[in-house]
């Protein structure tokens, strides 16, 4: 039990589409609240005396054991909240570790007799997590070795900080504890700082171009969709970790949406308001580059706004414009997608709608405070001992920093994300539609390259797999990274613990791709330049200015709109 909240990957951050309609329909502390699923869980139990009394029994024997000192019982060895040496040396803290050890564990497999369908058991497992992961000791500042220890050395400063922080989070969303300090890092100063130019300014959105660092580029530009609950510079995190100055050191001609973080006022832009960006994004790329078509490369909810404008390029014959299409870490199948995918009804769809339409805009920490709570011990607890408990600031680490800096979603374009996602209407073709024509993901016939994370909490790998069976692509290839979510993407050649499988989309079976796929080291991103220069023309001279005709460079990246709160 302890070790499975532990991740991998520190940094496997995002707010992802599926929990736009959990977020917005329930705050935290409802969805803990007793309700029909956990009737359903005790009359599953009552059903089954034997396997509950045996749980039950075990449970008593251990705490026998764990009194008279006999038991052997003790964290898994990745679960760091009993690192302290106290948790071992004390008597006392001892036997409050392993009776809060024992008691994991039989809630846990309570859960697992319990037989209930996929959507009880992804509802009932979010609420026996939460209340495991809180009722750890090492969370309790009365007992809390860590915190004493602060107290003594501090002379009891560490309590009045502690206080501070307290009070300072809960009275403003996301009302978790802060997981970076505000002023840590300065987009455009020490995040975001690649070198390019605005060449286009719309109401929705600015297009980046970034200046070449070598002297060839290929001809065929790539443009990058990024997701439209978070800000675009996950993809230019910091030098050495940036996507896009890796792709522009390859010889690669990039560019980069950055979305408006849209007011009240901008109520109305939904599906075919941003599929309409990425049309003009597109087109100015074109005009800058003189090429005839444009790779795209997006992400999360990016990539679901460019896969439906890709299906409706093809449906008015322009599907040739989409060079190749690279959907990383995003479901297109919402079917069994994650436990707000189980969350999800028609009643609730409503209710988030109706949320949203009230105020124009789904705001961003609403997602987030709830996000935190799918990784309760990694983005509460961990966060919660450290600043309260210890009284001290959270570490500076960029990607929490740009999780922080979440975005509005319009309430037009959530209503339109919350239906389709609630009935999966991508993967039937017309089941939506995206500027005036019916979207059919299998009339996308550009060459895919799709990304997912086998860690991946958010979009599950599975999904993303099943996500990339409805192109109609010919040539489809799908790259499972030993990554979570932000981690996939940022995720920079030179790591010797990083490695990937490759293969074609040839089976329904993401087991089956699995077992047949070929496994490399290191990162998928030299990959995937192999993969879009074999299909970017050939090398051209670097442009020696940025912008074009009638597309003067505007300002400097990371521009204006990323700026906006």
């Amino acid at each position: 039990m302890a070790a499975r909240n532990t991740p991998k990957n520190p940094d496997e951050l995002a707010v992802p589409l599926d929990l736009l309609l959990t977020s917005a329909t329930k705050p935290f502390a409802s969805r803990m609240m007793p309700d029909a699923t956990w009737t359903r869980m005790g009359v599953s139990l009552a059903k089954q005396p034997r396997p509950v009394a045996r749980r039950i029994g075990s449970l008593t024997k251990e705490l026998g054991a764990i009194a008279a000192g006999t038991s052997h019982r003790g964290p898994a060895r990745a679960d760091k909240r009993f690192a302290d040496p106290a948790w071992e040396q004390n008597p006392l803290l001892h036997r409050i570790m392993q009776a809060y050890l024992a008691g994991a564990e039989t809630a846990e497999g309570l859960l697992a007799d319990s037989q209930l369908d996929w959507r009880d058991q992804e509802r009932m497992r979010f609420v026996v997590d939460n209340l495991v992961e809180g009722l750890a000791p090492s969370n309790n500042p009365l007992i809390s070795p860590l915190g004493w220890k602060a107290m003594i050395d501090t002379g009891g400063l560490s309590a009045v900080r502690g206080i501070k922080a307290f009070a300072r989070d809960m009275l403003s969303k996301p009302r978790v504890p802060a997981m970076v300090e505000p002023d840590a890092y300065v987009v455009g100063e020490t995040l975001a700082v690649t070198k390019g130019a605005v060449v286009l300014r719309t109401p929705v959105f600015e297009l980046i171009q970034y200046a070449p660092q070598t002297a060839k580029v290929r001809e065929i530009p790539l443009l990058m969709v990024p997701p439209v609950i978070n800000k675009y510079y996950i993809m230019d995190i910091a030098p050495g970790r940036s996507m896009i100055e890796y792709f522009v050191q390859q010889g690669q001609q990039v560019f980069v949406i950055s979305w408006r973080n849209p007011q009240k006022r901008h109520r109305d832009w939904g599906f075919d308001a941003y599929g309409a960006a990425i049309i003009e994004a597109m087109d100015a790329a074109q005009k800058i580059t003189g090429a005839d078509s444009t790779h795209l490369l997006a992400t999360c909810s990016g990539g679901i706004l460019a896969a439906m404008t890709a299906a409706h390029l093809a449906e008015i014959g322009e599907g040739d414009r989409v060079a190749g299409l690279n959907l990383s870490v995003t479901v297109l199948d919402e079917h069994r997608a994650g436990f707000a995918a189980a969350a999800m009804s028609d009643r609730a769809a409503q209710a988030a709608i109706g949320l949203s339409g009230r105020r124009g805009y789904l705001d961003g920490r609403d997602m987030a405070e709830m996000f935190a709570w799918l990784r309760p011990t990694d983005l509460v607890w961990r966060y919660w001992v450290n600043n309260y408990v210890q009284g001290r600031k959270p570490a500076a680490f960029d990607v929490l920093f740009w999780n922080a800096d979440t975005t509005r979603m319009t309430a037009a374009l959530h209503r339109d994300m919350v239906l389709m996602a609630v009935r999966n209407a991508l993967v039937t073709p017309g089941g939506v539609s995206m500027l005036g024509t019916p979207v059919d993901l299998g009339k996308v016939t550009a060459d895919a390259y799709v990304v997912g994370g086998v860690a991946d909490h958010i979009s599950p790998w599975q999904a993303t797999y099943r996500s990339a069976r409805l192109l109609g692509s010919k040539d489809n290839r799908y790259v499972l990274s030993t990554s979570g979510h932000i981690a996939a993407l940022v995720n920079p050649p030179g790591n010797p613990k990083a490695s990937f499988h490759t293969g074609p989309v040839d089976t329904d079976d993401p087991q089956e791709w699995l077992e047949s796929s070929h496994k490399s080291s290191d990162s998928w991103w030299p990959d995937y330049v192999e993969w879009l220069a074999e299909r970017s023309g050939p090398e051209i001279d670097a442009p020696k200015a940025l912008g074009g005709e009638g597309l003067p460079p505007l300002g400097p990246a990371p521009g204006g709109y990323v700026m906006e709160k």
